[in-house]
């Protein structure tokens, strides 16, 4: 079997989670993230709409993580990223990351908003 290192050009991937935190593109943010291509911040959650808003016509799709277990996402989000034509897929935060990073390296259109596990 042949191993290839992942390339994400100038991508934010997500190194690593812990207890209240995310670790991406070597920075440490304390509590919910959001990440794009180009940027890794702190969110407040799924009331926080503002930034999800302003990725309309960047992104396709958010990935929600939804902590240590997979939930619904709460329909007021849903509802406003249908308005937006941006689909949502929700898991939990640990597979949340990692499909992230799978298709951020792809070059996907795409974005993570995640809540800590």
């Amino acid at each position: 079997m042949q191993f290839h290192e992942v390339k994400y050009d100038n991508a934010q991937p997500v190194d690593g989670y812990g207890p209240g935190f995310f670790r991406i593109a070597g920075k440490v943010i304390d509590g919910a993230v959001l990440v794009t291509e180009d940027a890794a911040v702190s969110w407040r959650g799924p009331d926080d709409l503002a930034p999800l808003e302003a990725l309309a016509g960047r992104i396709d799709v958010l990935f929600y993580g939804t902590g240590a277990e997979v939930a619904h996402p709460p329909a007021d989000l849903v509802a406003a990223l249908e308005a937006l034509d941006i689909g949502i897929e929700a898991m939990a935060s640990a597979p949340a990351c990692r499909t992230y990073n799978v298709l951020v390296a792809e070059g996907r259109r795409i974005a993570l908003a995640a809540l800590p596990v």
